[in-house]
């Protein structure tokens, strides 16, 4: 090689090794020659030798800089770990993370498993969508809120429907009394449901409708809202919640027994498949599963089992995987423990990818990537010191965008004490704004990636919400698990173990159980206008007094008719909704057919 000074070629040195003498040829020495060692164990070799070191040095620095420290500051507890129980150490290093493989565990952006992230750019090409969840009272008074936070910046509406709703009943039904218009907005035939969206451009807007039992009635409701706005079918963007198993988990607000109920999320899954393209007609909620006392863990675990079970019934139904499995969407919880929520996201995603291309055999990427929805912990919002509650929804939203979220509501400080009020909505939207547009979080993808501790996170996380899916899969799936009330014993376990964490102040709440004020600022509350009853009665009235009757009659017929079969329900619901029939009536025609889920009463 040429002297960089001189330029000169400088003369190759000499071996130090003996020259044979001339003529003769030394026989290699047995047991001298060995074959070199594959690159492979090269490396490995090196990486195991550089762990002993670390090793080494780390005891090193515990005996002579953290040991004389403990001795005079002995740390907070005995013990810390993550609210799913997983052990926190002082110091993560590169030895924690020795097992971790770049391409199999994190790969990149947009590519298998998707740990970190489903799309190459992420935020830097588009922001998540942000929404407020809202509804209440009558459809004139929810349609003035999503026009606000419309003209707020907000980008996409999130309906909350009240009770009576939910459950298929009408608003001048008896069991109805006392919670129209409560907590979400009354629906009692499309004639709501078009004073609902007035003046809302629907292909424009992506709409995500927080609907369970009655998914499919609202959602055709939607879809001939559309229609009758002259946008296209295939311009409608949006996802109905649709998540009838994690009902008999965890909330309640369930109709029809399992089998029946399942049926209408396969034919809802047919019908947007071939209807609907662009939108999500299902999203497994994970969300009311951990604000009923889960873990993070169990969060995922059971998320992922109701989501095998929805795509086990598509099958058995004969839908094509690689068509289904690429519009489930998922909805998850953002709760307080910071990293921890972060990690969950993370392993969801790698999970869900390996179940996709190993359980199902799914070839399309857009099948493995989990697209999901959060929104800020509910239960973690505190009646005491209101104001405390706006630095919660802040760090919890925080840790859903930098977990990868692709949608993301912010509840309101006041959600504790009553349904928000516009001031306390617009404070809660314009935290997410300044998350996007102030802090620079957005700027690169998946920030935390290659941190120790998340990273040993990330992958307990996913480990045990694993073991947790053998377990069910042991059992006999999903539906056998609710059914025999494993996966209810399990939340309200976790649950209660919390609780006593907080009463005996292992848990520390802020402003509840340490640091308590003697004297309280309540904020200013909404207050739900008590003539929606009649305002909502009148017009269910009035449109049984002008529809025609002949026409509801055979619709209602048709939809019998066909429950009893087994055709597709929602062409027949559509029908009947274009009739004008109510919710009410709707779903009595199903119960007919279906009957009524009873849980069964534990000895």
């Amino acid at each position: 090689m040429a002297s960089e000074k001189s330029g000169k070629a400088r003369p190759a040195k000499l071996s130090k090794a003996r020259p044979a003498k001339p003529g003769k040829v030394r026989p290699a020495k047995p047991g001298k020659v060995r074959p070199a060692k594959p690159r492979r164990a090269r490396v490995r070799e090196a990486r195991d030798t550089r762990g002993d070191g670390m090793q080494q040095a780390r005891a090193r620095w515990e005996a002579e800089t953290l040991g004389p420290l403990l001795a005079r500051a002995p740390e907070r507890s005995a013990t810390f770990e993550t609210t799913s129980g997983i052990p926190i150490a002082g110091l993560y290093t590169s030895g924690d993370v020795r097992g971790l493989e770049y391409e199999r565990d994190l790969g990149y952006p947009g590519a298998y498993p998707f740990t970190r992230g489903i799309y190459p750019a992420m935020y830097r090409s588009r922001l998540w969508t942000m929404r407020q969840y809202a509804g209440y009272a009558g459809a004139e008074e929810s349609n003035r809120r999503f026009r606000y936070l419309l003209d707020q910046g907000q980008t996409g509406l999130s309906v909350a429907f009240d009770l009576p709703t939910q459950m298929g009943l009408d608003s001048d039904h008896p069991m109805a009394e006392g919670e129209v218009g409560k907590v979400g907005v009354a629906i009692d035939s499309l004639a709501d449901m078009e004073v609902l969206f007035d003046r809302i451009p629907l292909d424009r807007v992506s709409t995500s409708m927080t609907i369970n039992a009655t998914a499919a009635i609202l959602l055709c409701m939607y879809a001939v809202v559309a229609e009758r706005q002259g946008v296209p079918a295939d311009r409608l963007d949006g996802t109905t919640q649709n998540d009838i198993l994690k009902e008999y988990i965890a909330r309640g607000t369930y109709i029809y027994p399992p089998g029946p109920s399942m049926r209408l999320v396969t034919d809802t899954f047919a019908f947007c498949a071939e209807r609907l393209p662009r939108w999500n007609p299902i999203s497994v909620s994970g969300y009311h599963i951990r604000e009923a006392g889960a873990t993070a863990v169990q969060e995922v675990a059971f998320t992922l089992g109701n989501a095998i079970a929805y795509l086990d019934a598509a099958r058995g139904a004969g839908l094509p995987m690689d068509r289904i499995a690429p519009q489930l969407a998922f909805f998850f919880d953002a709760q307080m423990y910071f990293f921890e929520e972060i990690a969950k996201y993370r392993a969801a995603r790698r999970l869900w990818a390996r179940i996709m291309r190993e359980r199902f055999g799914a070839r399309d990427p857009q099948s493995c990537m989990l697209r999901f929805h959060t929104q800020t912990a509910g239960v973690a919002l505190t009646a005491q010191q209101p104001d405390n509650n706006v630095v919660r929804v802040t760090l919890q939203a925080l840790a859903a965008v930098l977990g990868g979220t692709q949608s993301l509501h912010t509840n309101a400080r006041d959600e504790a004490l009553a349904l928000p009020t516009d001031t306390a909505a617009l404070l809660a939207l314009r935290t997410q704004q300044i998350i996007a547009y102030e802090t620079g979080v957005a700027d690169t993808v998946d920030p935390l990636a290659g941190s120790f501790y998340v990273e040993t996170l990330t992958s307990e996380i996913e480990r045990r919400a694993d073991a947790y899916l053998e377990q069910i899969q042991g059992i006999g799936g999903m539906l056998r698990a609710i059914e025999q009330g494993y996966v209810q014993r399990e939340i309200s376990e976790a649950a209660y173990r919390e609780q006593q964490d907080v009463e005996r102040g292992r848990r520390v709440i802020v402003g509840v159980n340490r640091f308590q004020a003697a004297e309280e600022h309540l904020p200013s509350l909404l207050r739900v206008d008590p003539t929606v009853v009649d305002r909502q009665t009148a017009r269910l009235h009035r449109v049984r007094a002008e529809r025609d009757g002949s026409r509801v009659s055979a619709a209602l017929a048709a939809l019998g008719d066909g429950a009893a079969g087994r055709e597709n329900l929602l062409p027949l619901i559509a029908e009947a909704v274009r009739a004008y029939a109510t919710i009410g009536e709707i779903c009595d025609t199903l119960r007919a057919s279906f009957g009524v889920y009873r849980p069964p009463v534990e000895v």
